[in-house]
Parts: structure tokens; sequence; C-alpha cells
């Protein structure tokens, strides 16, 4: 089984078929179903969460079967990732897509189940800290990407559950939680 670095890759990726956008519409469907599992997968296990369409990324191209994914394959593979609210696109060409391999729903839930796991139900922190602190080492937390952790937090901010307060840099915001 090929592998890159530590992540193994599944057998379709040695299948240069599926390196070329499919024609029969079926076909194509199983294409994208196993490219989005692919992506995900590989993003969350590697903490990738940002993926350019012109820039090298190691899923677009296997150079044991010497393919690539074309740009608009790349395009429909994170399109398809996108509708199914796991990928959002981060400008208006669609060059830079953030990838969702939690939704932010489940980022939520997971800074709420890491606020009552570490006793900090009535505490203060900074967002910087629920990123690199020492709490959340070893954590899903760990290294989140800032806009993904600051959607969660302003979605938890609006049931009720924080208040994030704005420090006077971005390095100090804060987050009083009332779990």
């Amino acid at each position: 089984m090929q592998k890159l670095g530590d992540f193994k890759l599944p057998p379709f990726f040695n299948y240069p078929p599926y390196f070329t956008l499919q024609p029969v519409r079926e076909t194509r469907e199983k294409q994208i179903q196993l490219w989005k599992e692919l992506i995900l997968d590989y993003c969350r296990t590697q903490k990738i969460f940002v993926i350019g369409l012109e820039e090298e990324f190691p899923l677009f191209s296997n150079t044991v079967i010497e393919r690539s994914l074309t740009h608009e394959a790349r395009q429909a593979f994170l399109s398809a990732l996108v509708s199914e609210g796991r990928a959002e696109w981060l400008d208006k060409v669609r060059r830079k897509c953030l990838i969702l391999w939690h939704r932010i729903q489940d980022w939520a839930d997971i800074i709420v189940n890491f606020v009552k796991d570490n006793g900090l139900e009535d505490s203060v922190m900074t967002v910087e800290e629920l990123r690199s602190g020492t709490e959340s080492r070893g954590t899903e937390l760990q290294g989140l990407d800032r806009t993904i952790l600051l959607r969660a937090l302003k979605l938890l901010e609006h049931k009720g559950k924080l208040a994030i307060f704005k420090g006077t840099s971005a390095d100090d915001e804060g987050v009083k939680f009332s779990i």
C-alpha cells in the first residue's frame, strides 16, 4: 500500500482513471465521493485547513503512476465538499478552500467538551490559548485554524455558552465560558 508520509493512501489512488474526471455520471459521482473522503481524511490527519487550487498539494498528483488532477478536477472535488458544508471558498475567485473535516457545529461541540473535560466552565482564556495552550496539547484544538476556531466560538456565543472579549490585538482576544 502506497503511503504519503505516515498516511496510507487508498487503492484507487494508484488507478490512473481516478485522476481524470469521469464522463459517465454514476462513475463520476463515485469518483467524487472517494476524493471527498480522501481529502477530508488526509487534511484531518495532517492538520491541513486550507487547500490552494493552484498550489502543490500532495494528493493532487501521483508520481508513481505519473498522473495529476487537472484544475477542473480539483475544482470539482473541492466544490463538492463546499456543497456539503465540508469546505468553504475563502475568496471570490475560488482559489483557496477552507477544509472543514468537522463542521463548525462539530468544532463548537469539541470546544464545549474540551472546556468541560478541563474544568474550565467559568474561566477566561485567550483565543490563542485554546489553539496552543498547555491544556489543548494533544487535542483536536491544538493548532486549529484561527478562522474555524473563531467561527465555532461565535456560534457558541450566539447560543449563550460564552462571551468573546476583544483585546488590544488579535493575540489577546479573550473568551469567558459559561457552560
